[in-house]
């Protein structure tokens, strides 16, 4: 492969630089076509990827080769998304089912499809503790070291040049407080394992843009969010090659979608990296949340896009939730609307700030402005969900003696509430929360009524 003249990391970043903008130019010129669909109106976009592209972004989704025989499927596809990540079809159980032996008909079926139809291409994941094949199972010590490697190696210079993106590793994080690693026989082979995986995939693909994946990192407060981001800090530190960091958000409604997801994005953002939103699905797929995290994307300017985890209701591995942007007939839902909307609304990318003497560029810092004087802070932090309710606190900053008033949509309803002197509205949709001497935490539980998606909203903080 010819290379050009620069060298080390400052090399590699100006030819992804120089790549990404030529497919996103491909992509938006695809899209600008589906945006002129409707005579006599605004040029605001039919279909999901098309609206994404004219924002420099991609809606995608993932997709399972044995349903590309499905025309309905297929149909939906290749009108409304510009980005697809296969399914299962490039685990490491999929694409070397015996060490040494590979094996890439349905991946390349896959990523044949979506290059036909001008899309970019995902490459999910190079190194997993799941789905791993027998043989790898068994394996331990520098043996399983080698040959974790080894296949991502093979498995990266098989598609190289073919996808956009790789996952390079795939949640190696532990849920939980701790902070941790997870225990998987690939950290047992040592705690740099990550970045030799890194440094593998870097050099079988080094156009592609290499990511971490992982779930349950979209709170920002959140010890496992932490954690990986401390790790991405590191990594940018000593010249270890990523490029981005994507966030699953498999949300279960509710508070389940933390107040703080933007600052999650913007956060990793600030450290030089891209952030993705890789696996959205939203159990009943509540067009509020949909539309949330929408806006949140948009609102980051190193936020590329979003895919969510399956077509119809039907594809969906959590297929009795509901959760996507189609029923299980392929009929838009009132999601797939609301997020529609939200792109079309939604404008380019951020400008961005590079930093004195060149280096990756940067989004600017966002500004904060003094709460007026009388007044205080707050911070939600989302607690635990149940099937018909969840718990939610609320910490009050800057003021000893406070009131807050806080709402949700109906038909939730505020039925329980600690730490504080608190007073309903009669349909329970407003709750008044004053300080009693308890601290400066108080909590709420809601019943969710039908509706799991909308999430509280602070209506007024004031000090006294």
């Amino acid at each position: 492969m010819i290379r050009t003249s620069l060298g080390g990391d400052a090399g590699r970043r100006a030819r992804l630089r120089g790549r990404y903008a030529v497919v996103i130019g491909a992509v938006a010129v695809l899209a600008a076509a589906g945006a002129m669909a409707l005579p006599n109106t605004a040029s605001a976009a039919t279909t999901l990827g098309a609206s994404a592209a004219e924002r420099g972004r991609y809606f995608g989704t993932a997709v399972a080769a044995s349903k590309l025989s499905d025309s309905a499927y297929t149909t939906i596809l290749n009108r409304e998304f510009n980005q697809v990540t296969p399914e299962n079809e490039m685990k490491i159980d999929a694409t070397e089912p015996q060490q040494g032996q590979f094996s890439y008909g349905n991946a390349d079926r896959i990523v044949s499809h979506a290059r036909s139809q001008g899309m970019q291409v995902r490459g999910h994941t190079l190194a997993w503790h799941s789905q791993q094949p027998g043989w790898m199972q068994n394996m331990s010590g520098s043996a399983l070291r080698q040959a974790m490697l080894n296949h991502v190696t093979q498995v990266a210079t098989h598609f190289r040049g073919q996808v956009t993106w790789w996952d390079v590793v795939n949640e190696a994080f532990a849920d939980g407080s701790s902070g941790a690693r997870r225990d998987s026989n690939l950290q047992r082979t040592g705690n740099d394992w990550i970045e030799a995986a890194f440094r593998a995939a870097d050099a079988a693909d080094p156009n592609a843009q290499l990511c971490y994946n992982d779930y349950n990192t979209d709170n920002w407060n959140d010890a496992k969010t932490q954690a990986v981001y401390r790790m991405v800090q590191d990594f940018k530190q000593r010249g270890v090659p990523i490029d981005c960091v994507g966030l699953q958000s498999h949300f279960t409604g509710g508070s389940n979608y933390p107040s703080n997801y933007r600052t999650t994005l913007s956060s990793f953002a600030a450290l030089g990296v891209d952030v993705h939103i890789t696996e959205l699905d939203i159990r009943n797929a509540p067009a509020d949340a949909y539309r949330n995290v929408t806006n949140d994307c948009l609102a980051v300017a190193r936020c590329k896009g979003i895919t969510v985890w399956g077509i119809r209701d039907s594809d969906s591995w959590r297929s009795g939730e509901s959760p996507l942007l189609f029923n299980g007939s392929g009929g838009k839902k009132a999601a797939y609307d609301a997020v529609l909307a939200a792109l079309n609304s939604g404008t380019g990318p951020n400008p961005t700030t590079t930093p004195p003497g060149g280096g990756n560029p940067t989004t600017p810092p966002p500004t904060t402005t003094p709460p007026p004087a009388g007044s205080c802070t707050t911070s939600i932090t989302p607690g635990t969900v149940w099937g018909d309710r969840y718990n939610t606190s609320v910490t009050v900053s800057g003021a000893s003696s406070w009131t807050v008033v806080v709402a949700v949509t109906s038909p939730q309803q505020i039925t329980t509430t600690w730490s504080g002197s608190a007073s309903l509205a009669s349909n329970g949709t407003v709750l008044t929360m004053r300080s009693n001497g308890s601290g400066s935490t108080f909590g709420f539980t809601t019943m969710t009524n039908g509706n799991s998606g909308a999430r509280p909203q602070i209506r007024s903080c004031t000090a006294g």
